[in-house]
């Protein structure tokens, strides 16, 4: 088959680089691509976003099927153009893939169908907005509607805090017109799991559980990052907790979006609070997270073209899903300054011994002059499997030293910070 992977980072390079272990797979595309995925894939020269560019690229190139990993992609309905033309793709719909693309109507499917979340109310004025904050007091949660680079959601300390998110998501248009609505939302407590599950519209298959850690510094202090690295699984999330969580949760999800005439078909993402009164749903994805994506698909045994195809055409319940008996940790080395300025360009050294102890997914690279540089924010994620999560981390720790580059930047405790 002729495989065309559309996006450009660390997510993407571990779906090409589990994808070229198939032997299905007899030609991969990757679309923009990045400097790694060159290195099992062809890098084609088309943005994600242009569903048009996209389309026409795929049926130029006699593409036999197309998976589409990013968030903004999906919600402009690149699936559904794209299976228009007659091309197999993998990913949810539009009409799916909103549960990411509206926090607003992601927490009303809650509602409607009584899936556990955080208490909430959505706005659209400003005024509001504010007059609730002061009403319910801090912490609270103020979150843009809309997609945000997984930067969008504020957890304030202060009324203050949170007045001041609410004004810069709505008047200041920060995120774009994703702020104009915002959904606001009690702080729940509790370690925050992440669950990423094949869904083939009727039937769900979880993955093994993951932890991201969103602060961009040691701790869990500083700003929101899109990720500064992943373990899996983590220790909280106990076969109790997953029974809870199947029957609670990702069964009624995929139910309820079926019963609204939305089909899931792909990777949902269940961001998870592990709260006192039990798990409860702190935000949905319509694909696979990044950098949980590099963890958790280094402990993949089975062949994941076969599990895309089943997502498709409704069979997952009869996929061959078999998972390593190990742990992994993927380690985010970032550029400084990250998330908010950072500067391009920097050679990147010591990748080939890095590579071999561990593997090395490139987030933000190009290629300039034969020589692999920095092409964003997050760079690189270098992910080590172990016999146990410590030694996975260990292990991640280890293969990320010989790598640098002018600014590099990575937290000490991923894995350690709960």
């Amino acid at each position: 088959m002729k495989v065309l992977v559309v996006g450009s980072g660390g997510r993407e390079h571990a779906i090409c680089w589990k994808l070229a272990q198939s032997p299905k797979v007899t030609a991969l595309y990757c679309a923009p691509g990045n400097a790694g995925i060159a290195q099992v894939a062809k890098c084609v020269n088309v943005k994600a976003t242009d569903v048009d560019g996209m389309v026409r690229w795929a049926k130029d190139n006699a593409m036999d099927f197309v998976v589409v990993a990013p968030d903004d992609p999906l919600a402009l309905g690149l699936v559904d153009a794209l299976e228009a033309a007659g091309i197999p793709t993998f990913g949810p719909r539009a009409n799916a893939a909103i549960i990411e693309a509206s926090k607003a109507f992601s927490k009303e499917l809650m509602k409607k169908y009584h899936i556990p979340t955080a208490k909430y109310e959505t706005f659209t004025e400003l005024d509001k907005a504010l007059s609730y904050i002061e009403a319910q007091g801090a912490p609270i949660v103020v979150k843009a509607d809309g997609l945000a680079l997984g930067k969008g959601v504020v957890v304030a300390a202060t009324v203050d805090e949170a007045k001041t998110a609410a004004r810069e998501m709505m008047e200041d248009k920060k995120f774009g017109e994703s702020g104009s609505t915002v959904v606001i939302e009690e702080c729940m407590t509790g370690p925050e799991v992440t669950v990423l599950a094949f869904a083939d519209g009727e039937h769900v298959r979880p993955m093994p559980a993951s932890q991201d850690h969103k602060r961009a510094y040691d701790g869990n202090q500083g700003p929101n990052t899109g990720g500064m690295g992943a373990i899996s699984p983590p220790p909280q999330y106990t076969p109790d907790i997953a029974q809870r969580c199947m029957d609670e949760i990702f069964q009624p999800t995929i139910r309820a979006l079926k019963a609204e005439g939305r089909p899931f078909h792909g990777v949902i993402y269940f961001g998870l609070m592990l709260t006192p009164d039990g798990p409860r749903v702190v935000e949905y994805n319509a694909r696979f997270g990044d950098p949980e994506c590099q963890a958790v698909l280094s402990l993949l045994e089975g062949d994941l073209m076969d599990i895309f195809t089943a997502c498709r055409e409704g069979t997952l319940d009869q996929a061959d899903l078999r998972w390593k008996d190990s742990a992994a940790c993927c380690l985010v080395l970032a550029s400084g300054g990250y998330p908010l300025d950072y500067k391009k360009g920097y050679p990147i050294s010591g990748l080939e011994e890095a590579g071999k102890f561990a593997v090395v997914f490139h987030a933000g690279t190009a290629e300039k002059d034969g020589q692999i540089v920095t092409n964003g924010g997050r760079v690189l994620g270098v992910t080590a499997l172990g016999g146990t999560l410590d030694q996975a981390i260990a292990n991640a720790y280890a293969a990320a030293k010989p790598i640098s580059f002018t600014d590099m930047h990575f937290r000490t405790d991923i894995g350690r910070a709960f």
